[in-house]
């Protein structure tokens, strides 16, 4: 990578089937959010930003309340500067390197994701994005999901490999995170 992307954790939600903060469980030594900061990162994220009331991470709380994880990008997309930035669930610990570096593919684009996963994306930080997000969050009648936003972006998908499927689980549940726990 050229450093030329920054890297977003959505982090920001209530984990309220966990039952407690995924940000914050344990992963390989280190929580769930070190460990999505730390993978963006060794994929070439100039600059990691953390949705989400986390303080000690320099995370951004949400600016409108229970919007999920639109609302946590809306308020991350306002305060960071214009340009590419790759976006990832904070519960999505066996997402690798070269799955993320495979969205680059896709750069001309608004937005890329694989197949239909919502996350992670390839999202292209500017103010058509961030109207986009904008309309959104303050259309009462809307569908207020990252799914609305890459359709009014157009979103490029790209093939995911059956065995690369595995890697995009996300843990919401005490049974799922057991399942996926060494």
């Amino acid at each position: 990578m050229n450093g030329t992307i920054d890297g977003i954790v959505l982090a920001g939600g209530l984990s309220s089937r966990m039952g407690r903060d995924k940000a914050l469980l344990s992963w390989q030594g280190s929580t769930l959010l070190e460990h999505m900061q730390g993978l963006l990162k060794q994929v070439g994220a100039r600059e990691v930003w953390v949705s989400g009331n986390y303080p000690a991470f320099g995370g951004i709380p949400d600016r409108v309340p229970r919007c999920g994880p639109l609302g946590g990008l809306y308020s991350v997309a306002m305060q960071m500067p214009d340009g590419p930035a790759w976006v990832v669930p904070v519960d999505t610990p066996r997402l690798n390197a070269a799955l993320l570096q495979r969205l680059c593919l896709a750069e001309d684009t608004a937005c890329a994701v694989f197949a239909d996963e919502p996350l992670p994306m390839r999202l292209q930080i500017d103010d058509h994005c961030r109207r986009a997000l904008q309309e959104l969050i303050e259309d009462p009648t809307a569908r207020r999901s990252l799914r609305s936003l890459q359709e009014r972006l157009g979103v490029t998908r790209l093939p995911l490999a059956p065995g690369d499927q595995a890697l995009l689980l996300n843990c919401n549940t005490p049974s799922e995170w057991e399942s996926i726990t060494p």
